[in-house]
């Protein structure tokens, strides 16, 4: 078994920043990508950013230049840094593992979702 937990979400003003964390813990044997999604209520569940095992990362347009992921390997955690908040960044932001486990087994793992809102 696999959890990722989130951490860090909560309530800001526009303009604001926050700092989401997830940490991956259990049957771990190595973690491939790690990733950010968010969705909104009605809406399909939306890529933020990704981070690669050797650091490489990659950002959805209306994140670049705002966002930044960074991940942790040896603590198998990743984070976000969230600058200059909009309301439109308002979702439940979900973190997600790609996993090799010690039962030899690969799969995709997310988290139970953090709450954003980012008031006007």
């Amino acid at each position: 078994q696999v959890q990722l937990v989130e951490s860090g979400g909560g309530l800001v003003q526009t303009g604001g920043s926050l700092r989401l964390s997830c940490a991956a813990s259990g049957s771990i044997f190595r973690i491939t990508a790690m990733a950010w999604y968010r969705q909104v209520p009605g809406k399909y569940r939306e890529l933020v950013a990704t981070i690669t095992s050797g650091g490489s990362t990659n950002y959805a347009d209306s994140m670049k230049g705002r966002f930044t992921v960074c991940r942790d390997s040896a603590k198998n955690t990743v984070h976000l840094q969230m600058n200059s908040l909009k309301p439109e960044d308002t979702a439940v932001y979900y973190c997600y593992a790609n996993v090799y486990t010690t039962e030899q087994t690969v799969g995709d793992y997310w988290g139970q979702g953090t709450q954003v809102t980012v008031s006007s």
